[in-house]
């Protein structure tokens, strides 16, 4: 089996982070696995393992035909059968596809706002639709969406599955005072909603307390970035609250945190949960997406109304009032990541998938 995973880029987010471990992932379980970039690089190309074919197209537009050729080159090359396409890149797959119509093309959706989207919201895509072999999803709420309004046939619901690596260097060193750290484990942009983590912080007065808040994830020093700091410094919190930037050490930080919260107002499947599960922290999460089915409401973390400000207030203070509820919660989200998304579990569905596809005509 020779598979070939086709991403925009390496920058750090959720769908960048599965295509980069499913190519790590299956080169230790299938005869050639491969990573292409279709446009820039990014923070995660460190993380590539060894083992992996690797290519960078730099694209520079949308129909950019020299890189079309160099990836239909690229796949001849490596024999690739199966080109699993993540996100947006799906149009860049197609154009292979009817340069090399031999491949089995997938589309894999991890953007859990398209379940609310009208298909004429999506009419490229649907067009798309008709040359992906299967589509994958990281919901269920996605499945029954593609499944109602893609021409794709076969639609599989394939769990995420995160690692962490121990050979990366430890670089971040957390801010504030010990056991007192909450983290954020999200790239500073819409829907990630951190400005309701920031209200819920400076109403509740946390800085008294001693408790401070980080923000872990690509600064793109945009509007959405500037609200957020001018709040900050209005708010007199910039002893209290900050801002990292990416960063490759995730494991490391997640060890000096004490609490993990994720406050997005729409998602897939974020991987986030699944590195704070690892990592055996309690967590306060958005109700939306996936996220309710994966955590259980004060079982193994809890649920906000990422749109309530007030709401993430109380469970918040919930959350900080009791040590006791901490470690019960982060030891069942722990038991629940190794029990059900580990690494071996997801790649054996994945290889089951792509073989029965591979047998179908």
């Amino acid at each position: 089996m020779r598979v070939l995973q086709l991403i925009d880029s390496l920058e750090v987010g959720g769908a960048e982070r599965l295509a980069l471990n499913y190519a790590n992932a299956l080169s230790e379980s299938i005869t050639l696995s491969a990573l292409v970039v279709t446009r820039r690089e990014g923070a995660l190309k460190k993380q590539l393992n060894d083992k992996v074919s690797y290519l960078l197209l730099k694209k520079k537009n949308v129909l950019d035909f020299r890189a079309l050729l160099k990836l239909k080159s690229f796949v001849k090359r490596y024999k690739i059968t199966i080109v699993h396409a993540h996100g947006t890149s799906f149009f860049t797959g197609v154009l292979l596809k009817l340069m090399y119509p031999k491949i089995k093309l997938i589309w894999h959706e991890h953007y859990g706002a398209r379940a609310e989207e009208s298909i004429w919201n999506n009419l490229i895509l649907l067009f798309c639709s008709s040359f992906f072999s299967c589509t994958f999803v990281v919901n269920h709420q996605l499945e029954v969406w593609a499944t109602k309004n893609l021409w794709t046939k076969k639609n599989y619901y394939i769990p995420n599955f995160a690692v962490f690596d121990d050979t990366i260097l430890k670089e971040t060193f957390l801010k504030g005072e010990k056991d007192k750290r909450i983290v954020c484990l999200a790239n500073l942009k819409e829907p990630k909603n951190h400005i309701t983590i920031l209200r819920a912080f400076a109403k509740m007065n946390l800085k008294e307390l001693g408790w401070s808040l980080h923000f872990i994830g690509k600064d793109y020093k945009d509007d959405y970035s500037v609200v957020l700091k001018e709040f900050i410094s209005k708010n007199n919190l910039d002893k209290f609250i900050f801002i990292y930037d990416s960063r490759n050490d995730i494991q490391h930080i997640l060890s000096q945190a004490t609490i993990g919260l994720l406050a997005s107002t729409s998602e897939g499947f974020p991987v986030t949960l699944l590195e704070y599960g690892l990592a055996k922290l309690p967590v306060l999460s958005t109700n939306v997406g996936y996220c309710p089915s994966f955590i259980k409401d004060d079982f193994s973390g809890l649920l906000f109304n990422p749109l309530d400000v007030f709401q993430l207030q109380l469970q918040l203070y919930k959350m900080i009032s009791g040590e006791s509820l901490r470690i019960s919660f982060a030891l069942h989200l722990q038991e629940l990541v190794l029990d059900n998304y580990s690494k071996e579990k997801v790649i054996d569905l994945l290889i089951m998938n792509y073989k029965t596809l591979s047998n179908s005509t």
